[in-house]
């Protein structure tokens, strides 16, 4: 079969023009392009939309990661192609792409196969350029902060405790800790600082929270860069670096549009990773798409422990969205892996392995039906090798938790193969055959660690939390400063339910261990850092990088 690329440059693209008149009622006006297949679509015209009842929204996410794939975006696309396919106005919300992972290991996010969003290659690369802006912005206060002490430090900022770091939209192991400022008086005051990669960064967070431009503004004015000796806290507002920032994110802000392969509508805008950051797309490009549609095809990144669990408790709590069904995604192969087969081995039939793996599967869709309180549906992405005594065995296993286990083959048959998915989304949904009871995993009023607690114990399994003096000391610290009201945002590997990447399956009795704090005064939220993770993550031994290029007449081969 053609690789993803191909198949995507072979499309037939509608100019997004059409897309937008044609599909969502958009007029001419209301956009701005950027070339003939993607534009972004203005803030003052969603903001005529408020009056507008909500449609339905469907959050796909997925089992614990593997190297053997899931395809959670590749279902997200998939599921909203079938959707239109069965009459239903849909329209897809997902993440952009971080350069990282398109030139390290882990791919793009625009699908794949036949359930793609295109121009693919834009898309994976610089696109409109939402994350050079908000890197700049993120910058520019670093900038801000060292200009500042550099004339005479009039806020009394404690040069040894700085906290904002420079990002950069790249795997750069080489940048997690340097020292800045060297060359003598004329460059500074010589100290330790850090990048992070641009996903992580607390301006990636509040532009992917914020309502509006005003918002965005506040919430930058509250960003905490560091402190003075006496402990008080200094603030981008403080510096009169909010208004520049927020010049900055002015164009960003609104929600890029682009289309699938089969020319239906999708909102692709902000993208933190959800292993490091809260992993959702914007609440801006969510809420255009309930405005605009019957049904929006939303995802949250990683597995239903990460992405999902923040997507609850951070952006549903922030926003007021709350889903109207989950769709957790599995392959026979990631389940396999779970029960401890060698990636070598996964194509062939192991039924004693799946059975083993599938307690990954089962305490994901616990979680979102227990703890999440949300109606769910399993859709197993499916491969050649997959064996009808494999499938029967999971749908067996799953019957007794009374979810409907799905075969989908959108990678292979576009919006077509997903199509009995779409119809179970659609029953439970309008037809409410399984309860709803919308809840968050832990209150507001809760502790610090308590929070923690109750998402380690719950979602994760674990017994309890560790901490070390010091990062109790900061927690006890912002609590007095008055945060300990803002909701956690848990940094762990996304391979496990553990802190562990080796721990397949669904293990349980670990402790999670909390070995950072970082505060997101404007993201409204604190960072947790937990076990081994990295916020500026590093290239692997052959990065994705080697194999992409461009022919001879300038087209791109290479990328997926």
């Amino acid at each position: 079969m053609a690789s993803d690329i191909d198949i995507a440059q072979q499309a037939t693209l509608q100019r997004v023009t059409q897309i937008a008149r044609d599909k969502l009622g958009i007029a001419d006006e209301h956009l701005e392009p950027y070339g003939h297949f993607k534009a972004k679509i203005s803030l003052p015209y969603l903001d005529t939309l408020k009056d507008r009842p909500n449609g339905k929204l469907v959050l796909v996410t997925a089992i614990s990661p593997t190297p053997a794939g899931e395809g959670k975006t590749t279902t997200t696309v998939g599921l909203g192609d079938a959707l239109n396919r069965i009459g239903k106005k849909t329209v897809i919300c997902l993440r952009e792409p971080s350069l990282g992972p398109v030139f390290g290991v882990k791919g793009g996010a625009a699908g794949g196969g036949y359930a793609q969003v295109v121009p693919m290659e834009d898309i994976n690369l610089h696109f409109t350029g939402d994350f050079s802006a908000i890197a700049l912005a993120n910058n520019l206060l670093a900038a801000m902060v060292d200009n500042h002490i550099h004339h005479g430090n009039e806020l009394g900022i404690d040069v040894r405790r700085i906290t904002w770091k420079r990002v950069v939209d790249m795997n750069d192991r080489a940048l997690r800790q340097v020292v800045n400022s060297l060359g003598g008086p004329g460059n500074g005051y010589p100290r330790e600082d850090g990048f992070d990669i641009v996903v992580a960064s607390e301006v990636m967070a509040i532009f992917c929270l914020a309502t509006s431009l005003a918002d965005l503004k506040e919430r930058l004015g509250n960003i905490v860069v560091g402190y003075t000796s006496t402990q008080k806290a200094v603030t981008a507002r403080d510096l009169k670096a909010h208004g520049a920032m927020a010049v900055l994110l002015k164009d960003a802000l609104a929600p890029n549009l682009v289309q699938t392969l089969e020319n239906n509508p999708a909102i692709i805008h902000g993208g933190p990773f959800a292993n490091i950051a809260h992993g959702c797309n914007s609440v801006i490009a969510t809420q255009a798409g309930l405005k605009l549609a019957d049904y929006v095809v939303t995802e949250a990144g990683f597995g239903a422990d990460l992405g999902a669990e923040k997507f609850i408790d951070i952006k549903c709590r922030k926003s007021g969205i709350r889903p109207d069904v989950v769709v957790i995604v599995a392959t026979i192969r990631a389940l396999k892996f779970h029960g401890g087969v060698d990636v070598k081995s996964l194509n062939t039939e192991n039924l004693e392995a799946l059975a083993k793996g599938v307690a990954n599967l089962e305490k994901h869709v616990a979680n979102v039906r227990t703890h999440y309180g949300l109606p769910c549906i399993v859709s197993i992405n499916n491969f050649t090798f997959d064996t009808p005594a494999e499938l029967q065995l999971l749908q067996d296993a799953m019957t007794k938790h009374g979810v409907p286990v799905l075969v989908a083959r959108h990678w292979a048959e576009g919006g077509k193969g997903a199509e009995d998915v779409a119809r179970a989304v659609v029953d439970v949904v309008e037809n409410h055959t399984q309860p709803s009871n919308f809840q968050f995993v832990y209150g507001d009023d809760l502790p610090i660690l308590d929070k923690a607690r109750a998402i380690a114990q719950k979602i994760y399994g674990a017994a309890d939390v560790s901490a070390d003096a010091k990062v109790r000391g900061q927690i006890k610290k912002l609590e007095e400063d008055g945060y300990g009201k803002y909701p956690v945002c848990i940094a762990k590997t996304q391979y496990s339910f553990s802190t562990d990447p080796n721990a397949k399956g669904a293990p349980t009795g670990h402790t999670l261990n909390i070995r950072e704090v970082r505060l997101g005064a404007g993201a409204e939220f604190i960072v947790l850092v937990c076990g081994d993770v990295m916020t500026m993550p590093g290239l692997p031994k052959v990065p994705s990088a080697e194999k992409i290029d461009l022919d001879a007449n300038g087209k791109v081969v290479g990328l997926f």
